[in-house]
Formats: C-alpha cells, structure tokens, sequence
C-alpha cells in the first residue's frame, strides 16, 4: 500500500542540528509548508519519504556523516518524482555545481547565505528554476569535512572519456608530450584537449586548473577512451 501523499511537508537532511534548525524554521514560514521534518541521514530521510511520501522540498547538506550526499539523489527522486531538490554546503570548491548538477538536483546554496538569499533559492527552485550560488560571500575557500574528497567523474565536469584521461595526467604534472606518449595521440590532439579541458573548468593555464581541482578524487573512464 502507498503511503498518502503529504505534499504540504519539507524535509531537512543535515546533521549539524542547530543548522538544520535553521534551515527548518525559514522553510516553515514558506506558505504551502503545513511542517518541516529533519534528519541528520539521508537513509533516514528515505525512510521519511517512503513513510510520509513526497515532500514539497528535500533541502540537503551535499557533506554528510558519510561523504557526498549526492549519490541519494537518484533514490529521492525515484521515490518523490515530483519532489524538488536543494543542496547545501559550506564547501566553495568549484567543482561542486557540476556535481550536484549531474546527480539531479535542482539547487545548490552555500551555508553562509543570508536568510533572504536562501528563501529566493528555495522558491526559485519549488517554481522549477534552478539556482547555484555556492561561493562564501567573501570567496574564501571553505573547508570540507577532515580528509574528505570530493569524488568526480569526467561527466560531472563535462568532459568527454579522453578528456578525462589528459586531465588526470595534466594534474600529476605531465607535459604535453608525456601525456600523448602514455594516451598514444599526437602533440597537437593533446593540445586541443587541454585547450578544451581549460575552457571547460574555466581556467586560464595549468596552474590554475591544479589548484581549482585540489580536494578533487577524479574518478577516471573504466573503458578505453575512442
């Protein structure tokens, strides 16, 4: 039997209380939120939707107890189709947005945000917008949970198969002509790719394409790149 659909509720996944907290009580000012649910899990978050079923608004830490939360998506959204996806976090890596982007969520808001910012976030997002905004107002770089990585693949970043591969040798430091000796491809094909690989994680040289990707796990193609 399905449980009745409460679509009046939202959901706060974050365990960090006080947070959370937070999060909760400018949710449940929003009009159509009859009550605000929190967790601190996102299995516990499941188990509230499979219970209670599609809240009007899932707002999710992206750095939980175990890691990246993104990896929930996909399961949220099969069980609440319908239900709307915010992701938060104090980390302002750059790679983030691709992240939370490519598992499906519809949002991503830094921590530092001010109440009236995340309110626009939320009712952008419930309206089918998307927002990002996941830079600290100062631009400094935020910490993410000791010793955590943030794990990306190619797809999350936009690259194709082999520009993933000259990535991943670009950030172990190799020069050009290395890189398509180990890739077997010309000088030339491994120049554009890195020309290509800049413009798409919005870097101007190598330097600062190393120190963008830092805390980055690449996770690298299993098949042969064509």
């Amino acid at each position: 039997m399905q449980p009745a659909h409460h679509q009046s509720y939202a959901l706060v996944i974050d365990d960090h209380p006080m947070v959370a907290q937070g999060m909760g009580q400018m949710l449940s000012q929003l009009s159509g939120v009859s009550e605000v649910r929190h967790v601190v899990n996102a299995a516990e978050g499941l188990q509230t939707i499979a219970a209670l079923g599609s809240p009007l608004i899932v707002v999710m830490d992206f750095w939980l107890e175990d890691g990246d939360s993104t990896h929930f998506v996909t399961d949220i959204l099969t069980l609440a189709p319908d239900t709307r996806v915010l992701m938060v976090s104090g980390d302002s890596h750059p790679a983030l947005p691709g992240k939370v982007s490519a598992a499906g969520a519809h949002g991503l808001i830094h921590k530092s945000c001010t109440p009236d910012q995340f309110n626009a976030a939320v009712l952008a997002v419930l309206s089918g917008s998307p927002w990002v905004t996941h830079e600290a107002p100062d631009k400094a770089q935020a910490k993410r949970p000791a010793a955590a990585q943030l794990r990306m693949s190619g797809n999350d970043l936009g690259l194709t198969q082999r520009q993933t591969q000259v990535l991943d040798l670009v950030l172990k430091g190799k020069p050009n002509k290395a890189i398509a000796q180990t890739l077997t491809l010309s000088e030339h094909t491994v120049k554009e790719h890195v020309t290509a690989i800049l413009q798409k994680l919005g870097s101007t040289n190598r330097v600062e394409l190393i120190t963008r990707m830092q805390g980055v796990d690449l996770i690298l193609p299993t098949v042969a790149a064509d």
